[in-house]
């Protein structure tokens, strides 16, 4: 017979007792008593030993008041048969002598009582609260005997596993819990070992076939008979399991994506070379076919890896965007016809349009790259017709969902899904359809489409993931944030022929680390008409920049460089030069000259690698911009106050400006020396401010105040910012200065309240 040795023992606690039943058994217990007593009222030994058991009941019950309700009842019966009557003087005291002994005892007997019925209660109270917190606990626990035949288990467990009762798991074996029963043998194994082990991981099943992952805790115990019984403690953790492998996959495709990114920088210094040096051949060895047909081939190797790095740099999301706000709808509508010719006859195209459908913020050719990629892959997936659904909607993204989608933030966004009827992916595929050269297409496949998908939705801000079966077709969904803003409209610049583009005379300054890279664009240039002074490192430029007496029109310099980036060297040089103009050239800029992809306001960029003529446009496109001209934003802020109304449309996001005249310190970057300003204007993106000169636009300025709380936030406090001037004006009358705009680029708070002194 197997012995059963319940978790939680099933014992009857009786409910409280009313105080009345309580005296009652005493009463009734003493009443009970007399009849002995009266019939034994000769003999007093006897008589109080009944009595001492009626109190002895008494007590049990109903406690140490009871008991001495009926000792006082007792006691009295007593002393009328003990002392009623004539008695001797030596009866009289032998009475007396029975009567104290029969208190002493009778109270011992109380208190007896009431020592064990509070021991009592007080295991009964400590059972209660056992079983409470067995009961209650938010892990799984159970007990089983040494053959693994579970005995009990608890109601988390019981949930856990989807049964309805413990029942329906007691007598169960615990093995035929494990998915894999090698993982049960290590369970056994350890609890053979009798040692108390933690933190064991198993794969369990529940009863719908769901599988489940537990972390597992467990001892070994043995009773009272020396049977050997095993405790073990269950967490589900399989959410927990689930959100660190989406933590590994995003961390190994972040590692991907910054090898990808500097893999893409250095090849496309080389493809420069490769291009650049093919349109000096075809320039120069005429029509022969034997000749130019091979360099002609070279070129077009040559741009097809630039659309491959171009490939991985949307990955690595270093590419740079140009974002709008647009309308998903309308991306959508605009490509329909290219989709249809895209995908062919024998897949059915649906559009599923949301109404009233927010606005996103990315860059419209990045989101039709987006579309384009994903339609693609569906026409694949579907090698004998099916359908294709493009569906658009608005959704709100909540804290449990964020939860289970790291790194998704809660929130309201626009919602892109492209859903195909096609052969569907398992599991271990999806894993890694984001991974860069990874391919389900054989050879014809480069690996790269879903890539860049995934690196353009994830530069834009949004999120993408795909939800697929075998045989039951795929879903990507993509959610970009959703924005109030007004879309700007994209202005379209017509484009310049470079045949038509004039001879240079001006000169300029070329930066460029890469040797090979650095010859190319000069001997280019220099056949353009163009003065080249050539530096391959910043600190040389800076040298070659103080020595130079003549003017220099235009740097042109890589924005990554060792020592000192493309923007620090404009910073630095601008302020002695400022006639001159600055052209950025690069493969990726590592935020250098942008944000998250964007580029900053005023910046021109030539994104490597780029071919001979478009530098040659390029290079006249910036030498023929006029300078920005100075503007008296004082002016304007007074005609503004005058008038009662803005000057021109001011965007809903824009900071809240306060006119305030607050002392400041300012200083270039680099510089070493505090100037003395005050402010006119603040808000916590800009600031305008009398200075005590001016400073060309571009350069940028760590600025020293003490900002009031309705800017700082909950108090006033010291700040240093790092800000670039974006607008200068000349002083309106000789006795006042110079003004300065400048955008707060990075707050840094101080301790303190107090202004150094320059």
């Amino acid at each position: 017979m197997r012995l059963k040795l319940p978790l939680l023992r099933a014992r009857y606690i009786p409910p409280a007792r009313a105080p009345i039943l309580r005296y009652g058994v005493a009463v009734l217990s003493i009443t009970l008593a007399l009849i002995p007593a009266l019939m034994l009222a000769d003999v007093v030994e006897s008589r109080l030993v009944v009595f001492a058991v009626a109190i002895m009941v008494s007590a049990w019950y109903g406690g140490w008041k009871p008991g001495l309700v009926a000792t006082s009842f007792a006691l009295t019966v007593s002393a009328y048969f003990s002392l009623a009557g004539e008695h001797s003087p030596a009866e009289y005291r032998q009475a007396i002598i029975h009567l104290t002994l029969f208190v002493f005892v009778a109270l011992l007997i109380c208190s007896f009582n009431a020592a064990l019925r509070s021991a009592q209660e007080g295991l009964r109270r400590s059972e209660i609260n056992f079983r409470s917190l067995v009961t209650n606990a938010p892990y799984g626990i159970c007990r089983c005997d040494s053959d693994g035949i579970l005995l009990s288990a608890n109601p988390a467990l019981v949930g856990m596993l989807g049964y309805a009762s413990p029942s329906e798991l007691v007598e169960g074996n615990l093995a035929n819990l494990y998915a894999d029963t090698q993982q049960w043998f290590v369970v056994a194994d350890h609890f053979r070992s009798s040692h108390r082990f933690n933190g064991l991981i198993a794969d369990w099943v529940r009863k719908d076939g769901i599988p489940i992952t537990v972390r597992l805790s467990g001892r070994t115990i043995r009773d009272e008979h020396n049977a050997t019984f095993f405790e073990l403690f269950a967490e589900d953790v399989t959410e927990h399991r689930a959100l660190e492998q989406q933590l590994r996959q995003a961390q190994k495709m972040e590692a991907v994506g910054r090898l990808a990114g500097g893999i893409a920088h250095d090849f496309n210094n080389l493809l420069m070379v490769i291009s650049g040096y093919c349109e000096f051949l075809l320039e120069r060895i005429g029509p022969d076919p034997a000749v130019r047909g091979p360099a002609q081939e070279i070129a077009n190797a040559a741009n097809r890896a630039t659309a491959l790095t171009r490939q991985l740099l949307a990955f690595s999301r270093k590419q740079m965007l140009t974002p709008k706000v647009l309308d998903l709808n309308a991306v959508v509508t605009e490509n329909f016809k290219m989709l249809t010719r895209l995908i062919g006859e024998d897949i059915e195209l649906v559009m599923v349009p949301g109404s009233d459908l927010g606005s996103a913020k990315a860059d419209p050719g990045q989101i039709e790259q987006v579309i384009m990629n994903l339609a693609v892959n569906a026409r694949d997936a579907m090698p004998r017709g099916g359908k294709l659904t493009i569906e658009t909607a608005n959704v709100t993204l909540d804290e449990t969902y964020a939860r289970l989608h790291p790194p998704a933030e809660p929130g309201e966004y626009v919602m892109l899904a492209i859903s195909d009827t096609g052969v569907g992916m398992d599991a271990e595929t999806q894993s890694r359809i984001f991974e860069p050269f990874f391919s389900t297409k054989g050879p014809k496949g480069t690996g790269l489409g879903l890539s860049m998908v995934y690196g353009i939705i994830k530069q834009s801000g949004g999120y993408i993931w795909a939800y697929s079966e075998p045989g039951k077709g795929t879903s990507f969904k993509v959610y970009l944030p959703r924005v109030s803003e007004a879309g700007e409209a994209a202005v379209v610049k017509p484009a310049v022929a470079a045949k038509d583009v004039q001879q240079g005379r001006e000169t300029v300054l070329l930066v460029e680390d890469e040797v090979t890279v650095l010859r190319l664009a000069r001997e280019y240039l220099e056949l353009q008409g163009y003065t080249v002074i050539d530096a391959s490192d910043p600190a040389t430029a800076v040298l070659i920049s103080n020595a130079h007496a003549g003017p220099i029109h235009l740097l042109l310099t890589d924005v990554v460089m060792p020592g000192m980036t493309g923007r620090e060297l404009a910073n630095h040089l601008c302020p002695r030069r400022p006639e001159m103009r600055v052209l950025y050239m690069s493969g990726y800029t590592e935020n250098a000259i942008g944000q998250n992809g964007t580029l900053d306001a005023g910046i021109t960029l030539l994104q490597k690698p780029f071919t001979l003529l478009t530098l040659k446009a390029k290079v006249r496109e910036v030498l023929d911009t006029p300078l920005p001209k100075e503007v008296s934003m004082s002016t304007r802020l007074a005609i503004q106050s005058e008038n009662g109304r803005p000057v021109g449309k001011l965007s809903p996001f824009r900071a809240q400006r306060f006119k305030l005249q607050l002392p400041l310190k300012y200083r270039p970057i680099g510089e070493n020396d505090w100037r003395a300003g005050t402010t006119e204007n603040i808000s916590r993106s800009g600031l305008l401010f009398r200075a005590e000169e001016l400073i060309p636009a571009n350069v940028q300025l760590e600025i020293n105040l003490v900002l009031p709380a309705e800017i700082a936030g909950l108090s006033a406090a010291e700040v240093v910012c790092r800000g670039e001037v974006v607008r200068t004006m000349e002083a309106e009358t000789p006795s006042m200065n110079p003004a300065l705009a400048a955008k707060i680029l990075q707050y840094h708070f101080q301790h303190g309240s107090h202004v150094p002194e320059a």
